[in-house]
């Protein structure tokens, strides 16, 4: 996981509308980018992290002003097609060459029932206005992810 304080790495990865999108182009909007790394499109802990991020999404962008943004392995067109089920208001992004993914330090070695595979840990970053990591959870509970995240947000507030 990359330290609180430090920059957060430059991206350039197609989103679920097949447009490019870069950390750089972000930062220009000038708002708090919440970065949420999960496994996999359609799969029961994804969904339902996806689905709290959907239920708190106006809370998010309208009383913190910050960008969601969800990345994982998955193509482009899976994450249409996750986005389109689940009606998703965030931009999901594709990284299936794993470089941002190893760039964050999430894709690491996973176990499951003895068996050995590189998988994505999933972690949450918040990244400020100026490219800094803010806060960086690699604990994160999947129903709740969204819930926490606008906790970490309050506490920043005050």
């Amino acid at each position: 996981m990359l330290e609180v304080g430090s920059k957060a790495k430059e991206f350039k990865l197609l989103s679920d509308n097949n447009e490019e999108v870069s950390l750089s182009s972000l930062l220009k909007l000038s708002k708090k980018i919440i970065l949420y790394f999960y496994p996999k499109d359609n799969t029961s802990g994804c969904t339902l992290e996806a689905l709290n991020y959907k239920d708190n999404y106006d809370t998010l962008i309208n009383k913190y002003n910050v960008i969601v943004i969800g990345v994982s392995k998955d193509g482009v067109k899976s994450h249409i097609n996750f986005k389109s089920k689940y009606d998703l208001p965030f931009t999901l992004l594709s990284d299936e060459s794993t470089k941002m993914l190893e760039d964050y330090d999430v894709y690491k070695e996973k176990s499951m029932y003895g068996r050995k595979y590189k998988g994505i840990i999933r972690t949450t970053y918040l990244i400020n206005e100026e490219g800094i990591i803010i806060y960086a959870n690699d604990k994160v509970k999947s129903k709740e992810d969204a819930t926490n995240m606008i906790k970490v947000l309050d506490s920043l507030i005050k």
